[in-house]
């Protein structure tokens, strides 16, 4: 399915710069130039099956998941990175993901109209949206398919939670590698060394 969207995506795309006359044919290609040639040029686009070129990732899939995972579910720059705005340009807060524990917050300076360019890198195009939870979990029907999932399992629905109730605060400390809240899970005791008789 996605190869097939993006086939028709891409053509439409194609069609529309055609039309508003953005694209340039030279040499052989001159030709295409005519709206004609043009969309008997695009018609095997049309019907072959898109297949996107992928290779093995140098350092692993684990390292493309980390990479991608930071920017399907975000939006370019949230504001509580936004430092300054100043004569010098927009002052932000970024984080370095190869360099190791407190090292990696750094602030970086740029003129505004080189920050608005790469900032706009990562807004979507009309039609395309962000990833979103699907199947079970879609915003839609969340709450009535964990509802059956519940049924079919045997598993009674999650207590609510009362505003009156009191509840237990959960400690949290700060990770000193990302500076990241973490929670505790579980506290194991440390065993006392069992001591052999002399």
């Amino acid at each position: 399915m996605l190869s097939r969207l993006f086939r028709r995506r891409f053509v439409e795309e194609l069609e529309k710069l055609h039309r508003a006359g953005q694209l340039r044919f030279f040499g052989n290609d001159a030709p295409l130039a005519d709206a004609v040639a043009f969309a008997q040029w695009l018609a095997p686009l049309r019907t072959g099956e898109w297949v996107v070129y992928a290779k093995r990732p140098f350092d692993g899939p684990q390292a493309v998941l980390a990479y991608l995972s930071r920017y399907t579910h975000r939006v370019a720059i949230s504001n509580r990175r936004l430092v300054r705005m100043d004569e010098h340009g927009v002052t932000f807060r970024w984080k370095d993901y190869r360099a190791k524990g407190r090292t990696r917050q750094k602030t970086m300076t740029l003129s505004p109209d080189e920050f608005m360019r790469r900032f706009l890198l990562h807004v979507l195009p009309s039609g395309f949206h962000r990833i979103r939870h699907y199947g079970l979990l879609a915003n839609a029907r969340r709450r009535r398919l964990l509802a059956c999932v519940r049924d079919l399992l045997n598993v009674p629905p999650p207590i609510p939670v009362s505003d009156e109730a009191p509840v237990a605060a959960i400690p949290t400390f700060i990770c000193r590698c990302c500076g990241g809240m973490m929670q505790v899970a579980e506290v194991i005791m440390r065993q006392q060394p069992i001591r052999e008789p002399p």
